[in-house]
């Protein structure tokens, strides 16, 4: 992965500004952001997203632009091929196991149809262990399998990298743990490329090929090994 990326947004909120301004140059598998709550990760992740328009800057992923301020480009997020996982995996509760991972290869908002097999989601429910819990609705998973079934959702339509919003913030620490391992064999084999956001600095050990700390909307410390170049204003 190639993530070329220089970001500056404001935000208000009555008499509080918060100056987002992240410039990086990657070609790491692997990037963590980790910063605490209200630092800017999330905004960082939505604007790769295409879920935040920054106010100038730009943003390039293995040479595809993705934004550019100066030229008038802001792709939506349906035609930036990447996936993003919300903390709280945002499944649809009407939707079965077998539905919501369908969804990523839906057009629009169709809701898949119960009885209509897809080979991809076939193929995806196997991978992740969730044949068995196909028919079955978010509601009744744990949240292990919750956590499955949205990363399959995410990973169905082959994305150009997968963007992890705080994906072990709501599991227990015992699970965290199962799945921090579970995710990482599984980027592996797959060698899809991420980048993850977190406050927990045990998943910039476990993930972190390049590491970078964001305070206050900048960021602050680089770690980690390989072609990583942080640039400040």
């Amino acid at each position: 992965m190639q993530l070329d990326l220089d970001v500056r947004k404001t935000l208000r909120s009555g008499q509080r500004v918060f100056h987002l301004d992240v410039r990086l140059q990657s070609s790491s598998q692997r990037i963590v952001i980790l910063g605490p709550s209200g630092s800017g990760k999330s905004l960082t992740l939505k604007a790769i997203a295409g879920l935040l328009r920054p106010d100038s800057g730009h943003i390039r992923l293995d040479g595809k632009v993705l934004f550019d301020a100066a030229k008038g480009i802001h792709l939506p997020p349906q035609g930036r091929e990447v996936a993003y996982v919300f903390q709280d995996y945002a499944l649809f509760p009407h939707l079965t196991v077998r539905q919501n991972i369908a969804f990523g290869l839906t057009r629009g908002w169709f809701n898949p149809l119960a009885h209509v097999r897809h080979e991809t989601v076939e193929y995806w429910l196997d991978a992740f262990q969730l044949a068995h819990l196909a028919h079955q609705f978010p509601v009744e998973l744990s949240g292990g399998q919750r956590q499955r079934t949205a990363l399959a959702r995410a990973l169905v339509a082959r994305p150009r990298a997968l963007l992890l919003d705080e994906p072990f913030a709501a599991l227990d620490p015992t699970l965290r743990i199962a799945m921090r391992e579970e995710l990482g064999e599984l980027q592996q084999r797959l060698q899809v490329p991420m980048v993850l956001i977190t406050h927990d600095p045990e998943d910039a050990v476990v993930f972190g090929d390049h590491v970078l700390s964001l305070q206050d909307g900048r960021f602050a410390v680089e770690a980690g090994e390989g072609a990583l170049e942080v640039l400040h204003a």
